[in-house]
């Protein structure tokens, strides 16, 4: 069937924009042509949008949820790492994803999960080792060898590791990088092992030393890390090596944009249009070998019309030529999923997470919050200078408790302290906590997290606030990450538990619900809470909270 679409074309292998009709044939491209005419008023076709590296679990939506979503702002594909289920169900979390992402035409490129679990310093609820990862990098849906975050494993030459990644060069698919700081002669072996992107940067010179290494950077806009602001002075010289992405994403900001926005924010940086078009649009297809259309003939039909090439609002999203967005209103509407999970955690009491001060001890190591960044800071504060209980002089200082509860198998929960989530009252709670998804909370009493905690529980899973006299909570019964719900759904009451964090319990942080999900996330430095304990990701050991 025949259809075509009339307007101002914009090619970007050309760098050119000329008036034009485009005719689809079923689900390609059959013919693009010029027309004679000036048409200025006319709206404008281009490629779909790319986010090239996110975990679309930490949307708490299923993948034909999150399409659903991501439509309406122009995104046609993802490059979607999904070991975020796979530390929880290993190898049927991830077919779950690929079957679940099968309802919608939205063209997703899974990787094959490299570390699961992440690290041996915490408890996940699955293994994918070498043999699960070869399965799975033989599939037609898995592209590419999802990020390496064991760099320690890649430069000790690691078997396990060396051999994942030899299997991937062996079939021809790229593998990701997960590299923070990473600097020097130890970036140069890391990325040399055969590994090509890195979506961890957050300085300037970092991102630009791996460029030089011939490393594609990603700079990543998500819900917790914003590195868009540091990194985008780059696109301006090394834009044919950089991409987009937002790694992690909650619904509340999925439905206001998505890469939509970093184009125009891109744009605001005085970065050139079809430099910021290639990043959002052409370079992730390049890269992972998408099968994605880039408006050409015999192409996939999937692009996008828009009113004007500033704004950037979205009239239609096309996907293998169906129409799947129109006028901001997702078209979409794939079946709910069952649900599947691991959850074995049991009933914690208030003694539980009680703590003693060592006798002898004179420093306390703190966890200390950066809003906006998946790193922390480490604080040692000198215990000599309180004279009342440990708990007060803490709180006094707005330092607050937080704890990992494991909730794969009983054990006994890890406990440290954190600065940062500027609690006034109350505790927040959360099983989303990357990467083994463990139990998480944070809060002023003791009391409020066992709460939070023991709520989280009963549900199998989810996000919880609760205040002396109110509790939030959504379930979320898919590996106690994601909703069986609608996304409009989700997205809703996202915000409003993310509102009564803030004004009720006078969180201070942007995201305290995406920030407290990275605090058990050990391949990110400085220190972290795994269920076993305090973690110094710069030494890549435990650390102990006093000294």
């Amino acid at each position: 069937m025949y259809k075509k679409y009339e307007g101002n074309i914009v090619d970007i292998f050309n760098n050119e924009i000329y008036y034009g009709e485009i005719t689809t044939v079923g689900e390609k491209i059959f013919n693009i042509k010029r027309i004679q005419a000036e048409r200025s008023e006319a709206s404008y076709f281009l490629p779909g949008f790319i986010d090239a590296h996110v975990h679309v679990e930490s949307s708490m939506l299923c993948p034909s949820q999150f399409a659903r979503l991501a439509v309406k702002h122009g995104t046609v594909g993802t490059v979607s790492d999904p070991h975020e289920i796979a530390n929880v169900l290993g190898m049927e979390g991830v077919n779950f994803m690929l079957e679940d992402a099968k309802k919608t035409p939205f063209k997703f490129m899974f990787g094959a999960p490299s570390c699961v679990p992440a690290t041996q310093f915490e408890t996940a609820g699955a293994i994918i080792d070498i043999n699960g990862v070869n399965e799975l990098l033989l599939k037609p849906e898995i592209g590419y060898l999802a990020e390496m975050m064991n760099f320690p494993g890649v430069l000790a030459s690691d078997k396990e590791v060396i051999d994942k990644i030899n299997v991937s060069k062996k079939l021809g698919k790229p593998i990701d990088g997960h590299a923070p700081g990473l600097s020097g002669e130890a970036a140069k072996n890391y990325f040399a092992a055969g590994i090509s992107t890195d979506h961890e940067c957050f300085t300037f010179a970092e991102a630009e030393e791996k460029l030089n290494l011939g490393v594609k950077i990603l700079i990543r806009e998500g819900s917790a890390a914003k590195n868009f602001n540091e990194l985008i002075p780059l696109a301006k010289t090394w834009g044919k090596s950089m991409m987009f992405c937002s790694d992690d994403k909650h619904p509340d900001e999925l439905m206001i944009g998505h890469i939509n926005s970093l184009v125009i924010r891109a744009l605001g940086a005085d970065v050139e249009l079809f430099t910021v078009l290639r990043m959002a649009c052409l370079n992730p297809v390049v890269h992972y070998n998408m099968d994605i259309g880039l408006l050409r003939e015999g192409d996939a039909a999937d692009f996008i019309e828009v009113d004007n090439l500033k704004t950037f609002e979205v009239k239609h999203t096309y996907i293998n030529g169906q129409l799947v967005s129109k006028d901001g209103v997702s078209l979409l509407d794939p079946p709910l999923p069952n649900a599947i999970n691991n959850f074995n955690a049991e009933k914690l009491y208030l003694e539980d997470i009680k703590i003693e001060k060592p006798e002898k001890a004179f420093k306390i190591n703190v966890i200390q919050v950066i809003d906006g960044q998946l790193i922390t800071e480490k604080l040692s504060l000198d215990l000599r200078l309180y004279d009342q209980s440990l708990d007060e002089w803490l709180q006094k200082q707005g330092i607050q408790k937080l704890v990992v509860y494991n909730r794969y198998k009983k054990s006994l929960p890890a406990i440290a302290y954190i600065r940062g989530f500027g609690l006034t009252e109350g505790a927040l709670g959360s099983t989303i906590a990357h990467d083994s998804h463990n139990i998480i909370a944070v809060g002023v009493k003791d009391q409020d997290i066992i709460d939070v905690i023991n709520r989280l529980i009963i549900e199998k899973g989810g996000i919880c606030a609760a205040s002396d006299t109110k509790l939030g909570i959504i379930s979320l019964p898919i590996a106690g990450i994601m909703s069986d719900q609608l996304g409009e759904r989700v997205a809703a009451d996202y915000t409003d538990l993310n509102e009564f964090s803030k004004t009720t319990l006078g969180s201070t942080l942007t995201s305290p619900f995406m920030s407290l999900s990275f605090m058990a996330l050990l391949v990110i430095p400085s220190l972290k809470l795994s269920d076993k304990g305090l973690f110094d990701g710069n030494k890549f050991e435990f650390s102990g909270i006093f000294e």
